[in-house]
């Protein structure tokens, strides 16, 4: 504990307020700039008068990242390429003791979802993830959203249906996940389009980000055949100086690459029927950092 009280209020409840800034902007350093922004007004606010200071920190943080959202939409419409969130080392700890809500967290968080909620109104994207991700009652959005509990209630039935409607189908069993995702791996770092062929699902799909900044395919891949060969191709780039690792992220196994010790490109699959459905690559140097804690 810290000698200032309004200090140990607000860290109790940092991991509430990270949760909810990432999944509504999809980055961590924008995520952070709200949580900081949220201690200032904490901090300066008459906090005698809060009788219950996580809602009041969690409508200030969502308030700040509707804001904020906003203001990057625009910016995203003239993203060189596809956008994808950044990857983010997902550890929930031992606050989180339920298989059943680990489940929901981890999904809530997943490169996947996250995508999805791209297509929503910035004030859908808040509903949806207070109440999915978090479990926070209607009448406590609202109040957070200064909406009618009715208002609220509509948005979240519109934004589940866009979401449900959108979200690909694919398995969640971590071992198989694993798996599929170290075999990956090993083909695809070897070149060989034969063992990658094995691997992948007709339909596959591959989403790469670099924003222009770092090669990369500008547009979304499909099908096994093109996938396989685009892939063959960068593994034949692999060089001794590539250290190559799996990790969790955003819920899942992921492979953070590192060249000459630097974080260099990101990995991610997603699973359905036993193969590789969908492949996300992130190489964008701006969304690179979290990589190098593993």
């Amino acid at each position: 504990m810290t000698a200032d009280p309004a200090t140990d209020v607000f860290e109790e409840h940092r991991p509430v307020l990270t949760g909810v800034a990432y999944r509504m902007l999809g980055r961590v350093a924008d995520a952070e700039d709200v949580v900081q922004e949220a201690w200032l007004r904490w901090s300066s606010a008459a906090q005698e008068g809060v009788r219950e200071p996580r809602a009041f920190l969690v409508r200030i943080t969502t308030r700040l990242a509707i804001d904020r959202l906003r203001h990057l939409k625009s910016r995203r419409e003239a993203y060189v390429g596809p956008w994808l969130p950044e990857p983010v080392v997902t550890d929930f700890g031992p606050a989180v003791p339920d298989a059943a809500e680990r489940a929901v967290l981890a999904d809530s968080v997943s490169l996947a979802v996250l995508v999805v909620l791209e297509s929503l109104s910035p004030l859908e994207r808040a509903v949806f993830v207070l109440r999915e991700a978090f479990g926070f009652p209607y009448a406590e959005i609202a109040t957070a959203l200064d909406r009618t509990e009715a208002a609220v209630r509509q948005l979240a039935g519109r934004a589940r249906r866009h979401v449900d409607e959108r979200k690909p189908r694919y398995d969640v069993d971590p071992g198989e996940r694993r798996d599929l995702t170290e075999r990956f791996l090993a083909a695809a770092s070897g070149g060989s389009i034969e063992q990658l062929m094995a691997l992948l699902a007709p339909d596959v799909r591959l989403v790469s980000d670099a924003a222009g900044k770092a090669k990369a395919a500008r547009r979304v891949i499909e099908t096994a055949d093109k996938v396989g060969r685009f892939l063959a191709a960068v593994g034949q780039e692999v060089g001794p100086d590539w250290d190559m690792r799996v990790a969790e992220f955003n819920g899942g196994p992921a492979v953070a690459c590192f060249v000459g010790g630097k974080p260099d490109t990101f990995f991610q699959i997603e699973v359905r029927d036993g193969a590789i459905q969908c492949i996300y690559i992130v190489r964008n140097p701006d969304k690179l950092a979290g990589l190098s804690v593993v």
